[in-house]
């Protein structure tokens, strides 16, 4: 069983502790360290904690292990005057001590990771024990809290227990799962126009094995997942395979999304949306007709125009999809001189526009006099648009986005500045390909095969040190690659065998 340590300082700062029983099994503390920090956090949104945080500690419990009593279905801490939590220091470092009541032990606690809306905060948190005999003063164990203004490089990073958390104190919440290497689509920035060679079909991810993985990061503290692709609609079971994400939600996961390219998604959107997905990003890349058959190869124009529009009727109707954007890749020469046109397409569309810099991937045939800045697309759309205006209070801790806006507008529109002002520093995401290999960073080339361990008998506990493992050498930045020229001479998948 799991009964509940919960220590409220008398500062911002919630602790929530998991005793796990003898015979509880640890993901279970997992899914509930998850509802317990949506609760906090949620609290903090509506006014009721001023800055909301959760310490994130699992106990195994052991025999003899005193200071508990019962409280309804948990257990909480006697409070007394042994039994306390106290701040102590000033500015970057703030130190808090939690005592145990004389003569009990305290449970041996390990380094986690504390979530706060200023950004991420690392607490170490040391064992401590006081044997029966000891005198008056109780056993401490010290919390170190080491406050940065958001999710940045730790010059000292320390080994976390919690296995979606990298070296650089980035907890990753967030899954992009590609359910197919096929695309109906031949986008020049995706694939070469020769087409790249599939993998057998026994080694894609059948629809049991994607749910497992998915329920394994679930479990992990994943909140949301994103299906990609290829084209993930061209999966013939892509309704069973949003369907049991969606029941996933129940233990936790809180938005299941898709990236496509929207040639089918008109036809199959209300199954998706009555299955459990809640967001959508369409791709498009160009508002002209004859220039989308020359950037995809393919015609479809009006059909990704009409899943457009459909998506956003969802979205509006308010019992649909809650999100609906559209993803422009913008390369010189192509369509750097839209940026204006989607601009104004927002001032009356419901939609979020996201501008995604050029990046380099196998086979795109990528060069650095095709690539549009940030701030040159900016300074084009300002031309036209000189009232367009900054909202940083839309953007999330951990967007990729750089939210903008026409005053007055439906919409609004965003920038992936990938290449020129790169956000790896708070980065939540981490990708499975479709032949079910975990990919940590988009432009890394280092993978493990989750699919041949499970393939072979791996128990979820051998999947969650698989997962660690790999998040452990997460770089800091660009897979380690530096630059975006480093990243086009280094070897990497086609864009469609990753899943973006």
């Amino acid at each position: 069983r799991c009964s509940l340590l919960r220590i409220v300082s008398p500062g911002s700062a919630t602790i929530v502790h998991i005793v796990l029983g003898p015979f509880c099994r640890s993901s279970v503390s997992t899914s509930l360290m998850a509802h317990i920090s949506r609760a906090v956090h949620a609290a903090g949104a509506a006014g009721r904690l001023s800055a909301p945080s959760v310490l994130r500690s699992v106990t195994r419990q052991q025999h003899n292990v005193g200071g508990y009593r019962e409280v309804g279905k948990g257990a909480e801490w006697p409070r007394s005057s042994s039994s306390r939590a106290s701040g102590v220091g000033e500015g970057g470092e703030r130190r808090w001590q939690s005592s145990a009541p004389q003569g009990r032990k305290m449970p041996v606690r390990t380094p986690v990771l504390v979530e706060t809306r200023a950004g991420v905060e690392r607490w170490s948190i040391g064992a401590s024990s006081a044997p029966a005999q000891e005198p008056a003063e109780p056993a401490r164990t010290p919390i170190i809290v080491e406050r940065r203004a958001s999710a940045r490089l730790d010059p000292h990073p320390v080994q976390h227990a919690q296995p979606l958390t990298d070296k650089h104190n980035r907890f990753h919440d967030y899954l992009r799962i590609s359910l197919t290497e096929k695309c109906n689509l031949r986008c020049q920035y995706c694939m070469p126009p020769e087409g790249v060679e599939l993998s057998p079909k026994d080694e894609i991810l059948s629809t049991a094995e994607i749910l497992r993985l998915a329920n394994v990061f679930v479990d992990l503290g994943v909140t949301k997942i994103r299906l990609t692709g290829g084209e993930p609609l061209v999966r013939p079971d892509i309704v069973d395979v949003v369907t049991g994400l969606g029941k996933l939600k129940a233990k936790g996961l809180e938005t299941v999304g898709i990236t496509t390219n929207g040639i089918t998604l008109s036809k199959q959107l209300d199954a998706l949306v009555a299955g459990g997905m809640d967001a959508v990003n369409i791709s498009l890349d160009t508002l002209v007709p004859a220039k989308f058959e020359f950037v995809t190869r393919r015609k479809g124009f009006d059909r990704v125009m009409a899943a457009i529009h459909k998506s956003t009727a969802s979205v509006a109707s308010g019992s649909g999809l809650t999100n609906a954007k559209v993803n422009c890749v913008v390369m010189r020469g192509i369509n750097e001189d839209e940026l204006a046109d989607f601009v104004e397409f927002t001032r009356h569309h419901a939609v979020n526009v996201r501008f995604i810099e050029y990046m380099p991937f196998d086979g795109n045939r990528w060069n650095d006099t095709k690539f549009v800045s940030y701030a040159e697309m900016l300074e084009r759309i300002r031309e036209r648009h000189p009232e367009i205006t900054r909202i940083s209070h839309a953007d999330k801790p951990n967007d990729t986005s750089k939210a903008w806006q026409l005053p007055g507008a439906l919409g609004k529109i965003g920038f992936i500045t990938s290449m020129s002002d790169h956000f790896c520093g708070t980065c939540n995401r981490l990708r499975i390909t479709a032949d079910g290999n975990i990919k940590v960073c988009l432009f890394g080339n280092d993978e493990v095969s989750l699919r041949d361990h499970m393939r072979q008998g791996a128990s979820d506990q051998e999947l969650y040190q698989l997962v660690g493992g790999a998040v452990t050498k997460k770089f800091a930045k660009h897979g380690g690659k530096g630059d975006m020229h480093g990243i086009a001479a280094s070897e990497n998948r086609p864009m469609i065998k990753i899943g973006g």
